[in-house]
């Protein structure tokens, strides 16, 4: 699957250094240690519809700052990113309002496209589907079976393939939930605890057997789709192999999604799946999580056609700490805004502060959990403070530019 256009990426003097971040597992700081200098993330992708909405913008706006980071630190990046072009959500959304789930997934993946090149996201070097990734899913889902975690239910009409979570060694460190806890919320996203035949009631469906009007290809294990984690288990191994540096998405994807991947991962590689895993906070509207099922979404499309700069809507998103949860709001885009033009007079100016001082204090606030606002109090602090320097506001607006995305 092609991603968008990439934006230029500044490079700043003096890279080097070391990025912390969250990890969810341990809840604490770790650092990002690259092997051979290769940092390797996968962010769990959009199910396509209802795209791109802001609660999407800023999960995959923070592990841009992530990326930039990254490079900024020296490392040669490997981003890969799925798309669930199928799934039951999409596949009913589709019904809902009469469109092909084809066309559906096409028309809003376009839209995704559209609206990260618009935020200077930077895209991932593997921008991949469920759909071409069936190969890998099968493949994967036979070398589980030879580890005896893999069973079919015992169901004459729909025998479909599942995952026994509890044989994964560390099935559970990430969410730390009680069993209660766990299967109410698996139940309410997206999993099946009360199918009979299972046999624990947590056991992931690996692959679905194929169902009248459902969509269906041909496989060694019967004709149907892919499970939703395994999806991202396969094209993450493929692509970045095991114990990769940073797994990441919502916190929403904490469990079951999360933790349902790594204890896919570690049993297939008896490695740890990722070496840490960071989760974005929820964005809200009118009190309540964005979201698809409540439909109380903005969209950054529509932001767009309502006159909005893209790099304000970048702004709106960078001035809440990444692990946060908080509220859009109309000011919150009144805000950014204001903000931007302050930053754009401010190097348009014919001199300026010293920029070395600005640069070093955004790499101090990125390299320290992605601190976004600490970077944009910093270029608040140099865009009011006078100065002589006539070289100092390109040089501040190329570091924007390369750490934050923003282009000034």
């Amino acid at each position: 699957m092609r991603a968008w256009t990439a934006p230029d990426l500044p490079t700043l003097d003096g890279s080097g250094g070391r990025l912390r971040v969250h990890d969810t597992a341990l809840d604490e700081l770790v650092d990002v240690e690259p092997d051979n200098n290769e940092a390797r993330f996968y962010v769990c992708g959009i199910t396509p519809y209802d795209a791109t909405h802001l609660g999407h913008a800023n999960t995959y706006v923070a592990y841009d700052l992530m990326y930039r980071a990254l490079a900024d630190c020296g490392h040669r990046v490997v981003y890969t990113q799925n798309v669930t072009d199928v799934d039951d959500p999409l596949l009913e959304r589709a019904e809902q309002t009469g469109v092909d789930w084809e066309e559906l997934a096409e028309d809003q993946v376009s839209l995704f496209r559209d609206d990260m090149t618009a935020l200077r996201v930077l895209p991932p070097q593997h921008y991949v589907g469920a759909v071409e990734a069936i190969p890998s899913v099968v493949e994967l889902i036979e070398s589980l079976r030879l580890t005896g975690a893999i069973y079919q239910v015992d169901d004459p009409d729909y025998p479909d393939w599942y995952f026994e979570v509890r044989r994964a060694p560390g099935f559970g460190r990430l969410a730390k939930l009680s069993d209660s806890e766990a299967l109410a919320i698996f139940g309410e996203r997206g999993g099946d605890p009360e199918r009979r035949g299972k046999k624990d009631p947590l056991d992931c469906l690996v692959w679905r057997m194929a169902r009248p009007g459902e969509p269906s290809w041909e496989s060694r294990l019967g004709r149907g789709r892919p499970g939703w984690h395994i999806e991202c288990t396969a094209i993450a191994l493929q692509h970045l192999g095991a114990a990769f540096d940073v797994q990441g998405g919502g916190s929403d994807l904490v469990f079951p999604h999360h933790e349902m991947c790594a204890a896919e991962g570690a049993m297939a590689t008896r490695q740890p799946f990722a070496k840490a895993y960071v989760h974005s906070g929820m964005v809200g509207l009118h009190g309540e999580k964005m979201s698809k099922s409540r439909g109380n979404l903005v969209l950054v499309s529509r932001l767009r056609a309502s006159g909005a700069d893209p790099m304000a809507i970048r702004l709106g998103l960078l001035a809440r700490h990444y692990r946060t949860d908080w509220e859009w709001t109309a000011d919150s885009l009144r805000e950014a805004q204001r903000r931007l033009d302050r930053w754009r007079d401010a190097v348009a100016r014919p001199s300026a502060p010293p920029a070395e001082p600005l640069v070093a204090a955004l790499r101090t606030a990125l390299r320290t959990d992605l601190d976004a606002p600490a970077a944009l109090s910093a270029m608040d602090a140099w865009a009011d403070a006078p100065g002589n320097d006539p070289d100092a506001a390109a040089s501040a607006a190329q570091a924007i530019d390369a750490l934050l995305g923003v282009r000034l």
